[in-house]
Formats: C-alpha cells, sequence, structure tokens
C-alpha cells in the first residue's frame, strides 16, 4: 500500500467504503451463489427495489457486479470473485476479536464472582 498515489488511496478508500453497507453486503451475499434480478435481490434481501438497484449501481460503479440485460429484467452477478475472499478474512478477524473479547469478559465475570 505505501506504493499507491493519493489518487489510488482515495479509489481503494471508495471500494472499502463501498463494503462497509449492510445491505450492499446482503446483496453480495445473496449473489454468491450466481446470478439474480433486482427482484429476487429485493426479496432474498427484504429491501425495496428502489433500494436495491440503488446499491446494484454503486456495486457496478467499483466493479464488484456486472449488469447484463435481457429482455425486461436486468441480471446481476459478481464481477470480481475475490471479493469473498476479503469478506471471509474480515469475518474471520472479527470472529476472532470477538471471540477474544468473550473470553475477557468471562475472565472479569469469573473475577467479580469470586469476591
Amino acid at each position: 500500500m505505501s506504493a499507491l498515489n493519493e489518487q489510488a488511496l482515495e479509489y481503494v478508500a471508495k471500494y472499502f467504503k463501498a463494503l462497509a453497507e449492510p445491505m450492499r453486503l446482503k446483496v453480495l451475499n445473496a449473489l454468491q451463489d450466481g446470478e439474480k434480478n433486482v427482484s429476487q435481490l429485493t426479496q432474498i434481501s427484504g429491501g425495496t427495489q428502489a433500494n436495491i438497484s440503488k446499491h446494484l449501481t454503486l456495486l457496478a460503479q467499483y466493479n464488484l457486479v456486472k449488469r447484463e440485460s435481457r429482455g425486461t429484467n436486468v441480471y446481476y452477478k459478481i464481477a470480481d470473485p475475490s471479493v469473498y475472499e476479503l469478506c471471509e478474512l474480515v469475518c474471520g478477524q472479527i470472529g476472532n476479536r470477538m471471540a477474544l473479547e468473550e473470553d475477557i469478559k468471562k475472565l472479569f465475570t469469573a473475577t467479580s464472582q469470586t469476591d
């Protein structure tokens, strides 16, 4: 990362910002098993069609998803499967931190019960 210029760092920050929205993560998760149209993504995610479309536009802007028109439907699929590796890495790290925090919490709970 140290070799990146300001413009590249700005793009990286925006890429992460695109992933920093729970609904966009739901959409990416829904696309993990194959392409879907907006109606399907709306049903799976529980969002509104307008909201899902807005999120898909942003995800497409950062080349995380691709769109393909077929008749009156637009289908979306993952453009960059490595996003799942990134998400797994982050989720694993968060899981480890949560487990550590729980272990620390148990230590303090055990200490206060023995006092």
